[in-house]
């Protein structure tokens, strides 16, 4: 079961409907699992650094190549 009843950000909605775990984006991207669950909360108040989401959406272009960081995060 993904999500776990949370409020769920953008990040967190798109790999629950497509059926990716954050241990996935965790170990693909190589950004840290305790990051990837912050973003995908939606009440966390976690901003990443440029650095993080280029990391994130590399991975994600794996799944879909036409990914754009505002597809996630408001920036």
């Amino acid at each position: 079961m993904f999500g776990l009843g949370k409020k769920r950000s953008k990040l967190g909605r798109w790999l629950d409907q497509r059926g990716i775990s954050q241990q996935w984006l965790a170990n693909t991207s190589k950004v840290s699992r305790s990051t990837i669950s912050d973003l995908c909360q939606k009440n966390v108040a976690h901003a990443p650094t440029q650095r993080t989401m280029t990391k994130i959406l590399k991975a994600l272009r794996k799944v879909d190549p036409n990914l754009k960081a505002d597809d996630f995060f408001d920036i």
